[in-house]
């Protein structure tokens, strides 16, 4: 397989997956009280979220990349 076909088939798998997701939400611990041997974590949810314009150019130029590749390589 081409690098082209590869890279493109990757773009529009990652864009399909940021339009039907729009982003994503990790969690982290955050250390909110140490005094001596007492220690106090929080659980703290936080979400990035990837616009729909990212995603279908994302999409778009996977499509380009694929269509392209097919074209020069019957």
């Amino acid at each position: 397989m081409k690098p082209n076909t590869v890279i493109g088939i990757l773009l529009v798998v990652l864009g399909a997956l940021a339009l039907v997701y729009q982003g994503f939400t990790y969690t982290h611990q955050e250390e909110i009280l140490d005094v001596g041997p007492v220690r106090a974590t929080t659980e703290k949810h936080e979400r990035v979220a990837i616009p729909p314009i990212v995603g279908g150019l994302t999409l778009a130029g996977g499509l380009v990349l694929l269509v392209g590749s097919l074209r020069r390589h019957p």
